[in-house]
């Protein structure tokens, strides 16, 4: 089953020139948003799709790059469109969730909102197992290291997209993917300065063999991103709001 994948932004967490680095996928008819950040209303706004057409939420950790317009989904949802959506969250990430993001402006005793099941269906999804999001749409949480000591996640997509999310440099998970042919494409975040300390820096990625390098599409990038136009060896910058086809 092929996929679409749609950037509605490709901007590091503080990226003035581009949206958050947040993705639309689409597969068999349903459109799922791959993490929330703070600008994801606006940058859907920008490409005219409401939010009630999104069927699903997949969060990869809770910065608020990834998390921050879960806030405004919700109440939308909730109250504009009288509409409750999927919400899939590893279960190491959902009570941060919660508890460190979202209760202090969703919590509402007094209408009886005290958790997320209360604007959203919620989803646990374990690490480490493939699971069907939606026919046709599968996800396989692998857990990496970005913050120490706050779980992040990456995500294999129907066993053919890698999608870093954030993510420090793995050289050995990213050529044994490739080697196994466990991804076909991998989308990865992209830190131009060095050392990368909580992402992978563009120096790193550049150690990848030739042929993994080919399969790159490097997202999450600052706003120098076109001043490093031919410095990034077999690798491609993936572009805000076009849509990619993943046969």
């Amino acid at each position: 089953m092929s996929l679409q994948i749609q950037m509605i932004g490709t901007g590091s967490a503080f990226s003035k020139k581009y949206f958050n680095n947040n993705a639309l996928i689409y597969s068999n008819g349903f459109t799922l948003l791959l993490d929330c950040g703070a600008t994801a209303p606006r940058a859907l706004h920008a490409l005219d799709v409401s939010l009630d057409r999104i069927d699903g939420i997949l969060i990869s950790h809770i910065h608020a790059d990834h998390v921050g317009g879960l806030e405004e989904f919700a109440f939308r949802l909730k109250y504009t469109y009288q509409k409750r959506i999927k919400l899939f969250v590893p279960v190491p990430v959902l009570s941060l969730l919660w508890n460190h993001c979202l209760r202090g402006g969703l919590e509402n005793t007094a209408e009886g909102l005290d958790n997320l099941n209360d604007y959203f269906d919620v989803v646990a999804l374990a690490p480490e197992t493939a699971v069907e999001l939606f026919p046709g749409l599968s996800v396989r949480l692998i857990p990496t290291k970005h913050i120490p000591g706050k779980p992040s996640f990456s995500m294999l997509l129907n066993d053919k997209v890698f999608y870093s999310a954030d993510t420090q440099f793995d050289y050995s998970l990213l050529v044994h993917l490739y080697e196994t042919g466990q991804c076909e494409y991998i989308l990865h975040d992209c830190q131009f300065a060095s050392p990368g300390h909580v992402h992978a820096s563009l120096d790193e990625l550049l150690t990848l063999p030739e042929p993994v390098q080919k399969q790159v599409l490097l997202m999450h990038y600052d706003d120098a991103k076109d001043s490093y136009a031919g410095k990034t060896g077999h690798m491609t910058f993936i572009e805000q709001h076009r849509l990619y086809e993943f046969p």
